[in-house]
């Protein structure tokens, strides 16, 4: 059984093989991630209930919102139940140190991973750092039965090994999408999204039949087996996969051109920071994540303390959002693969002009939440519509480092996402500063203008300076110069000079040169 199902992966086309495991790592990596967060619900007894907290949109009777408010999980919690497996005596705070500690070192390897993968290998770094982390999952029950600070650790240890991942996706991006099918490839990256959405759902039945332990051991054996199916299916490159067909490489290395050059040196990291637009791509990013931790936090937060109900923890209410912005993600990663492919638009053009879904609607969005009243049904719509454009950001943001420089796509990534992680400390400080003195309209609205500004400004920074063109020090300096010197010697690179210039790859002739030489 386990040869056919093997076998039937290898009459796939390897690009199809690699979407499925880009889709399928961040599932994994999330469903590693959230599980603490229901799980630390069986493993802590409930404290009794506080009846003091009132919203300021308390229903009148039994009917009102009666179709969205039938499913709290407080109630749940609250209810007797009977969950295998010993319970901890631990604090609230305990408990937030807990699920703190995994963020507290996944931006450090976030800003590394990048640069391991380019200089190892991704395929080697997200097989190892998924493994490490499976392990770690699966040590979670035992460190959890020493006491809280062991669990701590072993949550630290696990952002750590975390934080390689996404970085590395990218540089796999880069290396095997065509330009052509590079927003489908990126919308793969929404695979967290569903990961979170069923790991919740498992997670629930899973403990009540067999015990809060059980919801570490079963998602450590499927990651196990992923990793498997990741070693066997996925290659650093197209020129280094065993069983891809000699078709299938010749367009894909075709397609690529001279963009990706592997170097084992350290990227040049004054030519980057010193970029503009590289900084408007960082800023832009940083706008994305405010944006997501924002409406993943705070929103859920309004329409519970103002609105009186709990979307976080809904059923299906919960995630309505998350679902949306997988949804419009890939719908949009197809709009902007077919826009270029038709030559209807140039990649800054596609980058700057989606700015308006990814982030200036979602921003809009997000006034017109705090002006919808008590009407619980519209709060919803607008937090599940907001983040769905949000998904526009497989065209913009999570795209945008691929065309500076593809040799090093996981490096700008990892810098990005170092700086956009200290949004998900900055959105709960200023919600509490607002909101320290009550939870009525006219305290939350400063929260979502500031939430809204950051969304709409990183956008109009980027579409003044952000670009689309692949950058001159996107070449390594040693290749460039051996590369130069060869086609010279050849005559060729005049030809490689005007097939840049055609393909848009440069941004004019002074710089061609240097840019196609590689």
């Amino acid at each position: 059984m386990a040869v056919l199902f093997i076998k039937f992966f290898d009459v796939i086309p390897v690009r199809f093989n690699l979407w499925i495991m880009l889709f399928t790592s961040c599932w994994i990596i999330y469903m590693l991630r959230v599980n603490m967060s229901l799980n630390l619900i069986a493993m802590v007894p409930r404290p009794p209930k506080n009846n003091t907290i009132q919203s300021q949109c308390e229903p009148t009777d039994d009917v009102t919102n009666a179709t969205l408010r039938h499913v709290d999980i407080t109630d749940v919690r609250e209810a007797p139940r009977q969950v295998p497996g010993e319970t901890f005596d631990w604090s609230a705070d305990q408990q937030a140190l807990i699920l703190g500690s995994y963020f507290w070192s996944y931006p450090v390897t976030s800003l590394v991973g990048g640069m391991a993968a380019e200089r190892w290998g991704p395929r080697y770094v997200v097989l190892i750092s998924t493994a490490v982390s499976g392990i770690l999952t699966a040590l979670s029950p035992v460190a959890a039965t020493i006491n809280n600070i062991a669990l701590v650790v072993v949550r630290f240890l696990l952002g750590l090994a975390g934080g390689f991942i996404y970085p590395a996706l990218h540089v796999l991006v880069a290396r095997w999408a065509p330009p052509a099918e590079k927003g489908k490839f990126v919308s793969a990256m929404m695979g967290g999204t569903l990961g979170t959405v069923v790991t919740w759902s498992l997670a629930g039945p899973l403990i009540e039949k067999f015990g809060w332990a059980s919801a570490f051991y079963v998602p450590a054996a499927i990651t196990f087996l992923w990793c498997f199916l990741w070693w066997y299916l996925v290659a650093d490159a197209p020129n280094e996969h065993p069983r891809i067909s000699d078709t299938e490489r010749k367009y894909i290395l075709d397609a690529l051109g001279d963009k990706i050059q592997k170097s084992k040196g350290l990227p040049p990291f004054r030519s980057i920071i010193t970029s503009v637009p590289f900084l408007a791509m960082v800023l832009i990013h940083y706008g994305n994540l405010w944006g997501l931790y924002f409406i993943m936090t705070v929103g859920p937060k309004f329409v519970s303390s103002v609105l009186g109900f709990e979307l976080s923890a809904a059923g299906v209410i919960s995630a309505l959002p998350y679902l949306a912005r997988m949804f419009f993600a890939a719908i949009f990663g197809v709009i902007g693969d077919c826009i270029l492919a038709r030559n209807l638009m140039t990649t800054t053009t596609i980058r700057k002009f989606f700015c308006l879904f990814s982030h200036i609607l979602p921003g809009l969005l997000l006034v017109l939440l705090v002006y919808a009243g008590c009407s619980t049904a519209l709060s919803v719509s607008l937090i599940t519509m907001s983040m769905g454009f949000n998904g526009a950001a497989t065209l913009t943001n999570l795209q945008n480092h691929q065309d500076l420089a593809p040799n090093y796509a996981g490096t700008l990534y990892g810098i990005a996402n170092f700086v956009g992680s200290t949004a998900g400390f900055f959105t709960p400080m200023i919600t509490a500063y607002f909101t320290k003195n009550g939870n009525s309209f006219e305290q939350w609205r400063p929260v979502f203008f500031i939430g809204a500004s950051v969304y709409v400004v990183s956008a109009l920074f980027f579409i003044l300076f952000g670009n689309g063109n692949i950058q001159e020090w996107n070449f390594p300096k040693e290749i460039t110069s051996e590369s130069k010197d060869d086609k010279e010697k050849n005559g060729d690179l005049k030809d490689m000079k005007a097939s840049a210039m055609k393909n848009g790859d440069v941004k004019d002739t002074k710089e061609t040169s240097l840019n196609v030489s590689s």
